[in-house]
């Protein structure tokens, strides 16, 4: 089996390269013949094609954040719909859900704010592409060597990690060994429709903090104030300071059974 992936080069897509062996990138600046000529003997497309979004948003900024989902995606459905691929794996993420609210799959209702408006016009282009398609909204990915928690760990290191304003926000989070396990069983059934990329039990950030604090021997002492995110990250800030209760339910019925649901085995894993 062959597999196409945009944002091949990202955390996740390095992670997909050493899962699946057989893999073409797909450039972020090949024009629709380019994708086409590449998709020749492909058989499943992954979408993960994104600037990083915990960047200070300026209007510049948000416009780089659109044209890197919403127009390399409607490029690359262009050229998969005239292709011979037998199926389409697009990503969104959790901030497509309104806060505070408990959301599965079934959940209705968007975010009313720029993160929510993203997600919800990025999945809009996957879904007209005419091949069996599958889209993974994905939860906080944790690994090693990348990602939110290599953001993060450094000022735990040095003892000056602490939580988020009250704590109480929750955090809807992935170990990358789990969203690996995802892409395989949705490849293997050729799975279709929306489905959350997040451990069965999401945690408040304070359940979160000590966890890691308690991964790295750390003290976690010093709260960090959530004007003090805003400040340094403006409106990206919601990123990080949104609560997002988000559940799996629908990969857990197609039988998936999760390595990591506990946040300090996943932790524990990650730094040792």
């Amino acid at each position: 089996m062959k597999i196409a992936i945009t944002g091949a080069s990202g955390f996740v897509g390095k992670a997909l390269r050493d899962t699946f062996l057989n893999t073409v990138s797909i450039e972020r600046d090949d024009d629709e013949a380019a994708i086409l000529k590449k998709l020749d003997g492909v058989d499943v497309v992954i979408n993960l094609a994104g600037a990083p979004i915990i960047k200070r948003w300026s209007d510049p900024y948000k416009k780089v954040l659109w044209k890197s989902r919403i127009d390399t995606t409607d490029r690359l459905v262009l050229a998969i719909n005239q292709s011979k691929i037998k199926h389409f794996i697009s990503t969104s993420a959790i901030g497509i859900y309104p806060n505070d609210v408990r959301c599965d799959e079934s959940c209705d209702a968007y975010a009313d704010d720029f993160l929510g408006r993203l997600c919800v016009e990025w999945e809009k282009e996957a879904h007209q592409c005419n091949k069996p398609t599958a889209i993974l909204r994905f939860g906080v990915v944790l690994g090693k060597n990348g990602g939110a928690l290599k953001q993060m760990i450094t000022p735990f290191r040095l003892g000056v990690g602490g939580i988020i304003g009250n704590g109480k926000m929750m955090t809807s989070w992935i170990h990358m060994d789990d969203l690996m396990g995802i892409f395989k069983i949705i490849i293997d059934k050729q799975l279709t429709g929306i489905f959350n990329a997040t451990s069965p039990q999401p945690v408040s950030n304070y359940t979160f903090t000590k966890a890691l604090g308690k991964a790295l021997r750390r003290p976690t002492i010093l709260p960090v104030p959530e004007f003090a995110l805003r400040i340094m990250y403006g409106e990206a800030a919601s990123v990080l300071i949104d609560s997002k209760e988000v559940y799996p339910k629908k990969i857990r019925e197609e039988g998936y059974r999760f390595l990591y649901s506990d946040i300090e085995e996943a932790l524990e894993e990650i730094v040792s």
